[in-house]
């Protein structure tokens, strides 16, 4: 008997001895594989940048094969919520400062780590052949539909506002504005004729074939058109983090901002 659980004891030391073995080596195996893996950042970013930026991040990953970029692309003032309400996010590119002023104040972006990077303007656009007689901003009164994004969230549709407001067109037009999500879906609304008309970032407008720019609001007419980009404190990958948002401030992607329309404001 006495051999017996002797036999039995041996067996189970051998197989914990093994089960050690093994969580080692998969412990060993997982730290490998996370020190040759990609490091991921996340962007929370304006829609209207969309585009500059994913050829922006095309570029930044052939030079850096170890960093990932991931963007999450809405409006400035929904993805600055989410941010303050603990969203897991690297850098914040907003189109408007006082989106971005928000996260300063809150100490969840030093001003040292971030920057005016680009500029916009606001025009307003058509249907590609158009009946209706739109041919200025004051025309607005002819429209039946107009679209704008929502001031209160949207920063085109806060400059879009302002416009109005400062146009004395505001209270004339109101019953008939048609209210959006994002500046893209303004576009939208416009390409399908869902509405006679919109008022969008030139950036947007120029990559339509679908609308006409009528005409572009006067810079006096509503706040500057600032894109303000900064990483966010208490990083994960804050050395990544910084190359990106260094990479964002090169000649060559201002090149690529330029192409699609942007001012550059360093």
């Amino acid at each position: 008997m006495k051999k017996t659980y002797l036999m039995i004891f041996s067996i189970m030391l051998l197989a914990a001895a093994i089960a050690g073995c093994s969580n080692d080596q998969a412990e060993k195996t997982e730290m490998k594989a996370q020190a040759g893996g990609k490091v991921e950042l996340t962007v929370s970013a304006a829609v209207s940048l969309q585009d500059a930026l994913n050829d922006i991040k095309m570029s930044f990953e052939k030079e850096n094969a170890n960093v990932e970029v991931h963007y999450n692309f809405g409006a400035s003032g929904a993805l600055q919520q989410q941010i303050s309400q603990g969203a897991p996010v690297d850098l914040f590119f907003s189109a408007a400062e006082d989106k971005f002023d928000k996260l300063v104040a809150e100490d969840l972006i030093e001003e040292k780590n971030g920057i005016d990077l680009v500029g916009n303007d606001l025009v307003l656009v058509v249907p590609k052949d158009s009946k209706k007689e739109i041919g200025s901003l004051e025309d607005l009164t002819k429209a039946e539909k107009i679209s704008i994004g929502t001031p209160e969230s949207v920063p085109a549709g806060q400059y879009a506002k302002q416009t109005l407001e400062n146009m004395n067109l505001f209270k004339e037009v109101e019953d008939r504005l048609v209210y959006a999500k994002d500046v893209r879906q303004v576009l939208t609304y416009v390409e399908t004729g869902n509405v006679d008309a919109g008022l969008v970032y030139k950036t947007d407008a120029l990559n339509s074939s679908k609308i006409e720019i009528i005409a572009a609001a006067q810079a006096d007419l509503h706040d500057p058109i600032i894109y303000p980009v900064g990483m966010i404190n208490d990083l994960d990958h804050d050395k990544e983090a910084k190359l990106f948002y260094d990479y964002l401030q090169t000649e060559d992607s201002m090149k690529i901002f330029e192409k699609y329309g942007f001012k550059n404001l360093k």
